[in-house]
């Protein structure tokens, strides 16, 4: 594949990642009405288990993980799904949907800042100004939306949210090097494996104390509650996860994160077409604001560019 068409793909995945993300709210909802959010997080983490384990077990995928390579993933899979989902969500439970989404847009400049100083990626001024504009179209965005952006009186909340933040944007900076040494399918594979792990032995754990053990099989006979998780779990997981860490070998981790402001967008227009939800002035501002941001941020950098060097992958798991 020569280096236009790799680029092209790179930024074809960004781009699904995105629009995979921007839908799932609508599947969130269908969720979270039936099971609780950490339920709902051990459910969609075994079923994107389970859902990439079979093609491994018949042959179709090749897995070559070792121990050692385990640990090496580690770190990424702490930063994102281990700790980034339980800080989002005991996040929510105490601040608004738009305090989340405010805070939630400041991952590209945390993406920026831990690029910038642990991978020494190089942006230019333009880079910058065009990162800035798209974060501030989200936040002007659920601003006007909501009309009292972190009004909450919940700063423990707040502050969950932004821990959060910097946690995605450490896993978009260590996953750079990572991709250099592991394919997209092991390094979602091993953060499968751990999710799944953790989040149904948290989730049956506290089942368990609290007597309610019935409360996490009961959503697992409505169809409608499978057709969202199916969603969840498969796309917005593991397919997610394949498509960023393809991404993100051959992208810069700054110009990914701004690329996932789009969610915001493609949100919205699901929101306004598939909810009937109302289209307000400041939803095109804003939307105008994204889309200049991302492509400045993207088309307005350095074209001597190259992705991190390292030696093959092959190398790297056996030496």
């Amino acid at each position: 594949m020569n280096s236009r068409s790799r680029n092209g793909a790179a930024y074809l995945a960004a781009l699904s990642y995105a629009a995979i993300l921007g839908f799932s709210f609508l599947f969130v909802k269908l969720t979270v009405t039936e099971a609780s959010p950490l339920d709902v997080i051990a459910h969609r983490f075994a079923l994107s288990f389970i859902a990439l384990t079979i093609p491994v077990l018949l042959g179709w995928i090749k897995i070559n993980i070792k121990m050692r390579d385990i640990l090496r993933i580690l770190p990424l899979a702490l930063l994102s799904p281990l700790v980034y989902f339980p800080l989002q969500a005991f996040g929510l439970m105490s601040t608004s949907s738009s305090e989340g989404g405010i805070i939630q847009a400041t991952v590209p400049i945390f993406t920026l800042l831990l690029a910038s100083y642990f991978i020494k990626e190089r942006t230019t001024v333009v880079q910058k100004i065009s990162l800035l504009l798209s974060v501030f179209g989200v936040v002007f965005i659920f601003v006007m939306k909501s009309g009292a952006p972190l009004a909450s009186n919940s700063y423990g909340g707040i502050l969950l949210l932004v821990l959060s933040a910097i946690c995605l944007s450490g896993y978009n900076v260590l996953a750079r090097p990572l991709t250099q040494k592991y394919n997209p399918m092991e390094l979602t594979y091993v953060t499968s494996i751990l999710g799944c792990i953790v989040f149904n032995v948290v989730a049956l754990g506290y089942h368990a104390i609290d007597g309610s053990m019935s409360a996490y099989t009961a959503p697992l006979v409505k169809p409608g509650y499978w057709m969202a998780l199916a969603y969840l779990g498969i796309l917005s997981t593991l397919v997610t996860s394949l498509l960023s860490s393809f991404a993100l070998k051959w992208i810069e981790a700054s110009k990914m994160s701004v690329i996932g402001n789009l969610s915001t967008l493609i949100s919205m227009i699901a929101g306004a077409y598939i909810l009937k939800e109302q289209l307000a002035y400041y939803h095109i501002i804003g939307a105008v604001m994204i889309i200049i941001g991302v492509l400045g941020t993207n088309f307005g950098g350095r074209k001597n560019f190259t992705p991190i060097k390292t030696t093959s992958a092959k190398s790297q798991k056996t030496g």
